[in-house]
């Protein structure tokens, strides 16, 4: 079952994405290469299941020439419903960004798993937000129980990151999520604005951009619950095939040099990050910009160095199993390499 979600129509969904960027793929296996004295740079496309402000140290590494820097022409593709990862196990991106719990889902019965070498998104930046005029009496898990009872809750795509946090956190208060709630699991992740707007759920889960739009619009207040109190998590890292690093590990570590830079950036320029928010997001007003990357700080959303700690992985490991998506054991060596990060 776990292995028809991961694949089931993925591939046609990304099919319509990767078929606008037909010529650029043509070079991801190609090292970069010199034409009449002028470096081509090498084309490489990575995968994100949603367009988050907290992918933002990709956004910066594309924008302000870190990729460029390295010889990289780096393309970011959205592939919704699971099919960043898949994305990946096809060749249709060269890497992805995405959690552990991803990668290990779609290494299931996989000769070539699918390898975490960079850290970006350090916290599950998952939130729980309410119907304007409804919440919880307080923080505390008697309230947090008593109010999400019974409540229809705009959870995600089953097997998402989003989806199983919410899952985990039930559970831990000792709701059954199948009983005890009803959970609605759109594929898509941006559509809790309009779907609580539209009084499809009483309760939504989701990032920035989405959380300032809600609010901005009425919606829905500040969020009541944050996973990003959770601590270590491997929420968002840049993973590739295994045969990725072995066949060719200057590529892997010209792109990890890169991204340990933007995080770098990202934490000590915050204007930097600002302008570029706003390039990736045009709609988003200043205080919506503002008001995200607020948040992001406040709540320590980003790696600052890149490591993918062990501590990481079990937090999530530990959602996924408790979720029962996922069985049996698991391998912190097979998950994750850090060699280009320690390079």
């Amino acid at each position: 079952m776990k292995q028809k979600w991961m694949r089931s129509t993925g591939r046609k969904i990304l099919a319509a994405a990767v078929g606008l960027t037909a010529a650029l793929l043509t070079g991801c296996s190609a090292s970069a290469q010199t034409q009449g004295g002028k470096t081509e740079l090498k084309k490489l496309v990575i995968a994100e299941p949603v367009h988050l402000s907290g992918y933002l140290p990709l956004y910066v590494a594309q924008h302000e020439g870190y990729f460029k820097d390295q010889g990289l022409d780096v393309k970011v593709i959205q592939a919704t419903g699971g099919t960043h990862v898949t994305a990946v196990v096809s060749g249709d991106a060269w890497g992805v960004i995405g959690g552990v719990d991803s990668i290990a889902l779609g290494n299931k019965n996989n000769s070539d798993p699918i390898t975490a070498v960079c850290n970006c998104v350090n916290r599950a930046n998952v939130y729980l937000f309410a119907k304007t005029g409804m919440g919880p009496k307080s923080g505390g898990e008697a309230d947090l129980k008593e109010f999400l009872k019974g409540k229809t809750i705009v959870a995600g795509r089953h097997g998402g990151s989003p989806n199983l946090l919410t899952r985990y956190l039930l559970l831990n208060l000792g709701l059954d999520p199948e009983k005890d709630v009803h959970l609605i699991e759109n594929a898509d992740a941006s559509t809790v604005v309009a779907m609580l707007q539209n009084g499809n759920g009483d309760v939504g889960n989701g990032a920035e951009p989405q959380i300032c739009e809600g609010i901005s619009k009425g919606i829905w207040g500040e969020p009541f619950y944050k996973f990003t109190d959770l601590g270590d998590f491997s929420y968002s890292v840049i993973s590739v095939k295994k045969s990725t690093i072995d066949k060719d590990s200057e590529t892997v570590q010209k792109f990890v040099s890169a991204m340990k830079k933007a995080l770098k950036a990202v934490q000590d320029d915050h204007e930097m990050a600002k302008k570029v928010l706003k390039q990736e997001f045009p709609t988003l007003s200043e205080d919506e910009i503002k008001a995200s990357l607020d948040r992001a700080y406040a709540d320590h959303l980003w790696s600052p160095d890149g490591v993918i700690s062990e501590k990481a992985v079990t937090t999530d490991m530990d959602m996924l199993l408790k979720t029962g998506i996922y069985s049996g054991s698991y391998s912190f060596q097979t998950l994750v390499d850090m060699q280009f990060v320690n390079k």
